[in-house]
């Protein structure tokens, strides 16, 4: 296989299939209609939900949970922020109470920030209720230490990676995102998701190949990790493209990153060399078995 069939087939094979994207779409739905049923007494099966996250953004992979805000009434922030101590949880409780309505109380916990759905086949989705603020970010529960609001603003996050991608970067960006996922996994390596897609977008959008396709994919793969294993080890975050929110630093990711790096130098030698058993297993090392052998 050449280089553009490799990584063609490798990106296919990380997208989720067609039909946990459909069981993702009619949970998402259900999940949204009992919600607007119990505080808009609607049967809407899309008003006031929004996918975010790696799903929303286009970026998620096979493995991937499903972020989902719920958009409350204003009003039952006043009930609950009025209460003499961490509101926040009793929130979360009573809206995972609405969701046991649908879903079986053996899949669902409230867990500081979310309510968490387990289903049998894998599939996990993560609830955030939540309420829109003039400016269009959302105002969200944190029950942890006593209880808080926090602050979210995904839109411009999700607008943004969407704009690079197609504009920009030949629909290669959320390729990149999905391809250093299973790195992630591969590795176990400490980084979250919005800090992935913040640096493949910071790497991507200046990147001299960005208009070409899957044959420059083996170049990108060592360019990428290189700028990876060149990040400042002691930044603590970096701002998300579009919101200019904070993607946190997990841990030190610069080292594996440099490891895969010179995985890839070897990978190259093995393609110039016509070796393409030994270059795609040096490419299965980096990117585990979903990489074609």
């Amino acid at each position: 296989m050449s280089i553009s069939d490799k990584f063609q087939t490798f990106c296919t094979n990380l997208r989720m299939t067609s039909t946990v994207v459909a069981n993702v779409a009619s949970r998402y739905k259900q999940i949204t209609k009992r919600l607007n049923l119990d505080y808009y007494g609607s049967d809407s099966e899309t008003l006031h939900s929004l996918y975010v996250g790696s799903y929303g953004r286009g970026t998620a992979i096979h493995v991937s949970d499903i972020d989902m805000l719920f958009v409350l009434p204003y009003s039952v922030y006043t009930q609950y922020n009025a209460y003499s101590y961490n509101g926040q949880s009793s929130l979360l409780q009573a809206v995972k109470t609405a969701i046991c309505k649908t879903y079986s109380t053996s899949y669902l916990g409230a867990d500081g920030q979310v309510i968490k759905l387990d289903f049998t086949d894998g599939i996990s989705f993560e609830i955030v209720p939540c309420f829109l603020n003039n400016d269009g970010s959302y105002t969200f529960p944190d029950s942890n230490d006593g209880g808080s609001w926090k602050v979210t603003n995904p839109n411009p996050e999700i607008s943004e990676i969407a704009r690079a991608n197609s504009n920009v970067c030949n629909n290669n960006l959320r390729r990149l995102c999905r391809m250093a996922r299973a790195w992630k996994d591969t590795w176990n390596v400490p980084i979250g998701g919005l800090l992935i897609d913040t640096l493949a977008y910071n790497f991507l959008t200046n990147w001299t190949y960005k208009g070409n396709s899957y044959t420059y994919y083996d170049w990108m793969t060592r360019d990428f990790f290189e700028y990876l294993m060149n990040q400042n080890t002691t930044q603590q975050y970096w701002l998300a493209p579009g919101s200019n929110q904070r993607a946190m630093r997990k841990g030190n990711f610069e080292y594996k990153a440099r490891q895969c790096y010179n995985l890839s130098l070897e990978a190259l030698v093995y393609e110039d060399e016509n070796m393409e058993w030994s270059a795609n297993q040096k490419w299965r090392e980096i990117y585990g078995t979903k990489f074609p052998n």
